[in-house]
Order: C-alpha cells, then sequence, then structure tokens
C-alpha cells in the first residue's frame, strides 16, 4: 500500500516537473521572440532617425544654396517652406533685398568695377547711351535698374505685374551685357578653349596692323606654382616684321584684357632693319565651375 502511494506521488511530481519545464520553454520562447522584435524595432527606429536626420541636413544644405546665391530672398525661418519656393521669383528681387549674396557681389561689386568697365564696348549697339552717344557706364546703368525697380513697385500698386517685371528685367540684361560683367568671361575664361585663344591674339595682331603667316598653341603650359583651379596654356610668338609694327604688338599684347604672360622671348634686329620677336607666352583659363552633389547611402546592414 505504501509502495503504491510513494509510485502515486512520484508521477504526480514527474508531471509537475513536466509541467513547469514546459512553462519555463515556452516562457524561454517567448522570451527570446520578444528580445528579437525588440532588437529589430530598434534598429529600425535608428534607421529611420538617421535616414530623417540626412533628410533635415540635405534641406538646410539645399535652403542655404539657394539663400546664399540670391535666387530668393532669406527664409523666414531655418529653411524654405513650400509656400516661399513657390513664391519666388528671381525676376522680381531687387539686389538691395539680398545683400551678402553670390548675385549681389555680381550685380554690384564685380559689375561695377571701374578697370573691368574702363574696356570699349563700341561693338554693341545696345551698350550705347543713346542720350551720350558713349557707352553706358555702370552708374547710368545702375539708375536704369533703380527707375525700373521703382517702375514695378508702381505697377504692382496698380495691379499690372507683368509690365514692371518686364522693364526690371530689361534693366538687369543690360547691366549683364554692357557691365564688366562682360569682360570677365575674356580675362579669364572658364574653359580651356585653344581657338578662342588664337582668336584673341589675331585680334590683337590684326589691331597691330600685322597678319601672321601661322598662329598655333604650344599645347599645355605646366606651372606648378599656379593656385588651385587655375591652368595655363603656352603659345609661342613669332613676329617678323618693322620695328614699329613689333613694338605695337607687343603694346597690344600687354594692354590685352586678356593676361598673356611671357616666359622667356629673343629680340634680332634684321638685315632689313626690321625687328625679329620669338617668345613663349603663357595665358591662363579657370577650371569649369559645377555644383557638386553629394549621396549618402545609409544601409540596415551591420546593425
Amino acid at each position: 500500500m505504501a509502495k503504491d502511494v510513494a509510485i502515486g506521488k512520484k508521477a504526480t511530481i514527474s508531471k509537475a516537473q513536466q509541467t513547469t519545464l514546459l512553462v519555463v520553454l515556452g516562457a524561454s520562447v517567448v522570451l527570446g521572440i520578444a528580445t528579437s522584435l525588440t532588437i529589430h524595432f530598434i534598429k529600425q527606429i535608428t534607421f529611420n532617425a538617421e535616414v530623417i536626420s540626412k533628410e533635415d541636413e540635405s534641406i538646410v544644405a539645399y535652403s542655404n544654396a539657394i539663400k546664399n546665391t540670391g535666387v530668393c530672398l532669406a527664409p523666414s525661418g531655418e529653411v524654405y517652406s513650400d509656400k516661399e519656393l513657390a513664391d519666388c521669383n528671381p525676376g522680381t528681387i531687387d539686389v538691395s533685398e539680398i545683400p551678402d549674396t553670390l548675385r549681389a557681389n555680381v550685380l554690384k561689386n564685380m559689375a561695377g568695377n571701374q578697370a573691368l568697365n574702363s574696356v570699349p564696348n563700341n561693338s554693341n549697339a545696345e551698350c550705347i547711351n543713346p542720350a551720350t552717344k558713349k557707352q553706358f557706364t555702370y552708374q547710368e546703368m545702375d539708375n536704369i535698374y533703380s527707375e525700373a525697380k521703382k517702375a514695378k513697385d508702381e505697377a504692382e500698386r496698380a495691379e499690372d505685374k507683368e509690365e514692371g517685371i518686364e522693364q526690371l528685367n530689361q534693366a538687369t540684361q543690360l547691366i549683364k551685357k554692357c557691365s564688366a560683367l562682360r569682360i570677365i568671361p575674356d580675362a579669364l575664361p572658364a574653359l580651356k578653349n585653344e581657338e578662342a585663344l588664337l582668336a584673341s591674339l589675331n585680334k590683337l595682331f590684326d589691331a597691330s596692323g600685322w597678319s601672321p603667316e601661322t598662329l598655333s598653341p604650344a599645347g599645355e603650359a605646366v606651372d606648378m606654382s599656379l593656385p588651385a583651379g587655375l591652368n595655363a596654356l603656352s603659345v609661342n610668338l613669332s613676329v617678323k616684321t618693322d620695328s614699329s609694327t613689333t613694338m605695337n604688338v607687343l603694346h597690344n599684347i600687354e594692354r590685352s584684357i586678356r593676361e598673356f604672360n611671357i616666359k622667356k622671348a629673343t629680340i634680332e634686329w634684321g638685315s632689313d632693319n626690321s625687328l625679329h620677336l620669338q617668345a613663349q607666352a603663357a595665358a591662363y583659363y579657370m577650371n569649369e565651375s559645377k555644383v557638386l552633389e553629394s549621396t549618402t547611402t545609409i544601409s540596415t546592414e551591420g546593425r
């Protein structure tokens, strides 16, 4: 009898142990799943937070680019709203409204440079002031721009926006075509263009009353002392004519808006009293400017 009771107790304990083991096993499985899901959700939350952070950085960078170039008026907050971008019209913005921007510096400081504006521009009829029969000065063009700005404001008050905007656009185009801005691409081109270089030299020779038999570049000029972004082309000059014409060539090269840096030269008198000039010069150009876009890849791998 006692033996049967002991066996029953043992069976009951064994069943209880099995139940406990099953409960523990089930709890372990649930805990493992919960832990895996928690880790997964933490990774997703971290990933999404990083994506949102990078998006915010991109929005700020684009807003700063728009603001610093002066394409639109400065935003009311840190970044532009959709409405501010939709309402932005560069043609209606006065330079005084975007101080310390690239556009303001170009249309004021660079366009008003007195040294560059001293270069004649009689070949473009649009740049001749009909009142004075002379080339527009920057001050005259700036006055036209100011008057156009006033006309635009008055047109807007009279609800005739199109006419005011058109006058302001014309005044802006006048500054772009007839101010010092027209000189900059000639003084320091943004592209390597050997044909344009030879055309510039040929124009100087024509102005000096001399035509070369042949004209060709000497290839790339290597100059390790040049600042970053500045490049040079080498060109050989050979002038063989009377002394007066040779001096005219040198004088016009010296006066050229584009820099021709003579590295070495030899001058000889000919038997017929002519002056022979052999020289190697360097002309400069800038690297092409581009807006660089960066791409950031965010991955869930390794998280």
